[in-house]
């Protein structure tokens, strides 16, 4: 498998739950599971964001730097990196909903110029296939150090399946998406990411580009060997990676993928590929829906953090997990940590 509960809510799914959880048995489960995680030495932080039945817990552990002591707070800034996708997703459904795009359109539609080349056989790449890695697109931009670069390496590819029967995870697919939404609002991708998503949700610390004074609240993350790695430099749209964000703000975020009077979020968290049993890509999201739960997620990590976005609607529940550690491990290390956390809190619930 790929890299919340009010007795109303639960009513109208027509569900039944036993007895609130308590806020003492999330900050128990949160800090349990927070402490193993800091066990093992190649962590040094760890900050953990619940949101249940409307109601925040965020705690936070560890050092941002080794040997000072500095745990994060909930002003501490980290990089999002692939759960920007997510981000990506809702604005692309929101133009799906705004009739500026449709998931059946090839995307050559929206290229100027000739690309004779995204097809196979005759079978045109389509915006559904951008948003599920099903396009047949390379993992990396073949040109990425400016966007003129990245359109034109868009004249290299070779697509070698069928579009839509394989799935690939392709970075080079995002940022094509957030260029077409560019050019279909006529705006720029940052600003549109501010316009639909930030400025209504009031996610006021959440952004692509960071002022001097942000920059020093940005962790600074490590590798296995406790090397200190880069951030992120985007140079392209920021369709894949670039936003920067603080815990109380991926609550905000959380409310908002939990609404289900929203349109957007209903669109974004359409199965438009399926990859297993029960397991499906929506907009940038991977779902999980089985006889017992239903999940919407992400992962993201880039050279010196790492982090999961996890949403379960039949629980009116988020959880949200960032460390200032990057390696080959971590993303299955965070994986059974949301996994072990969201049985801790749930347990002994019908």
């Amino acid at each position: 498998m790929k890299y919340v509960t009010l007795i109303l809510f639960f009513a109208l799914l027509g569900c039944k739950s036993t007895h609130p959880i308590h806020q003492q048995k999330i900050e128990n489960a949160i800090t349990k599971n927070a402490l193993q995680l800091l066990e093992d030495k190649r962590f040094h932080s760890v900050s953990v964001a619940v949101l249940k039945d409307g109601k925040s817990t965020i705690k936070h552990f560890g050092e941002l730097t080794i040997g000072k002591g500095n745990k994060p707070n909930d002003s501490t800034l980290y990089e999002l990196a692939s759960v920007t996708k997510t981000f990506t997703g809702y604005i692309a459904a929101k133009a799906v909903l705004d009739q500026k795009l449709n998931v059946e359109d090839d995307i050559r539609i929206y290229l100027n110029g000739s690309y004779p080349n995204l097809e196979y056989k005759g079978e045109p790449i389509k915006i559904k296939h951008l948003i599920t890695h099903t396009s047949g697109f390379p993992n990396f931009p073949i040109r990425s150090e400016n966007k003129k670069a990245f359109l034109e390496g868009l004249k290299l590819i070779k697509i070698e399946t069928k579009p839509g029967e394989k799935y690939f995870y392709s970075n080079t697919a995002p940022e094509l998406t957030a260029y077409i939404l560019e050019k279909v609002y006529q705006k720029p991708y940052e600003e549109l990411v501010s316009e639909f998503i930030l400025k209504p949700n009031k996610m006021n610390q959440t952004k692509f580009t960071l002022s001097k004074d942000d920059k020093t609240r940005l962790v600074k993350g490590y590798n296995d060997k406790n090397e200190l790695m880069p951030n992120f430099n985007r140079t392209l749209w920021g369709g894949i990676s670039g936003l920067h964000s603080t815990t109380t703000d991926l609550v905000k975020y959380m409310k908002l993928q939990l609404d289900p009077s929203n349109p957007i979020v209903k669109e974004s968290h359409q199965k438009l590929y399926k990859e297993g049993s029960d397991f499906w890509e929506g907009y940038h999201w991977y779902i999980i829906e089985n006889d017992h739960q239903l999940i919407y997620r992400h992962h993201g990590g880039i050279y010196g953090m790492q982090n999961w976005f996890v949403i379960y609607p039949k629980k009116n529940m988020g959880i949200s997990i960032l460390t200032n550690t990057s390696f080959n491990e971590t993303g299955e290390i965070l994986e059974k940590l949301v996994d072990n956390l969201y049985d801790s809190i749930n347990e002994n619930q019908e």
